[in-house]
């Protein structure tokens, strides 16, 4: 399957900002599951070069100004050729011991709770059946409902909870399975959903290792493995760590940020058009680029 994508962000700064800085992770690679066909970003309409391999295995670069600018238009688009896998990338991107992806964080550290409910998952038929069955428990014990946490809500805060949205989903799922003691990461990306449940934003799931199998994503809100309508852009130990846009800025005032990312299958460009024309009537003439 070829995904085409035009995700767009733009910040708008109340006044002139004195110094912007961003970490951009917008630029995807190649995997067992996805080969990258083309791929730009821009900032301004000016595209952004340096992006280097970080230690993850995966590209991301620093843009920074000093020129008081009162907006910026971050635009990544492109076209990446996807694989069905069953959600099995082996040891992909593994530069890195896997051991450090058992690190707890702030927002992936398990309660009592947590650990009890990932510890009480029987161990028959090996790490991957255990792992299964946790994505469908963590699925079946926090409800999908947006707009009741935000991105600094922990995982045992969500399981607390009983509900949530993507990031608590796979926060959970990592916390339960470190608890396990399998390596498991926070996974950003794209992904085509169902005509009815477009979705225009990033999404989150959950990567964990499998001995002898390799990393395995694990989507708990969709109860699936990653199929070939995931398109993986960057990961970490969670969702801050593998967010596809981290930055300061100095500013009086305040910031309002518009996001909206557009997916569609590739057919002879026509949605590409079609994905830059919807994003259009979004921003102010003002701030379109190109």
């Amino acid at each position: 399957m070829k995904l085409i994508v035009r995700h767009q962000t733009v910040y708008r700064y109340a006044a002139s900002a004195g110094r912007v800085a961003m970490l951009l992770r917008l630029m995807p690679v190649d995997t067992p599951a996805q080969t990258v066909l083309d791929w730009q970003v821009s900032i301004n309409d000016a595209p952004v070069t340096g992006f280097r391999a970080n230690g993850h295995g995966e590209m991301e670069a620093v843009w920074i100004r000093h020129d008081g600018p009162d907006h910026a238009a971050i635009v990544a688009e492109g076209l990446v050729e996807t694989r069905e896998t069953s959600g099995i990338l082996g040891f992909f991107g593994n530069r890195i011991d896997p051991r450090y992806f058992l690190r707890d964080t702030p927002l992936t550290r398990a309660s009592d709770a947590i650990r009890a409910a990932a510890l009480a998952v029987p161990e028959e038929g090996g790490a991957l059946a255990r792992l299964h069955a946790w994505s469908a428990a963590v699925s079946d014990a926090v409800r999908y409902r947006a707009g009741v946490t935000s991105a600094a809500t922990s995982a045992a805060e969500a399981f607390a909870l009983g509900a949530g949205v993507c990031q608590d989903h796979a926060q959970i799922f990592i916390a339960g399975a470190r608890a396990m003691g399998l390596p498991a990461r926070y996974v950003s990306g794209y992904l085509l959903a169902d005509e009815d449940d477009a979705l225009h934003e990033t999404h989150g799931w959950a990567e964990a290792l499998a001995p002898g199998l390799g990393w395995v994503g694990f989507d708990p809100s969709n109860r699936v493995c990653v199929t070939e309508r995931y398109l993986r852009l960057a990961s970490g130990l969670d969702a801050d760590e593998a967010a596809p846009i981290r930055g300061s800025v100095t500013v009086a005032g305040d910031i309002a940020i518009d996001a909206d990312v557009r997916i569609a299958q590739a057919v002879d460009g026509i949605e590409e058009r079609q994905l830059q024309r919807q994003q259009q009537q979004l921003v102010p003439p003002y701030l379109q680029m190109g």
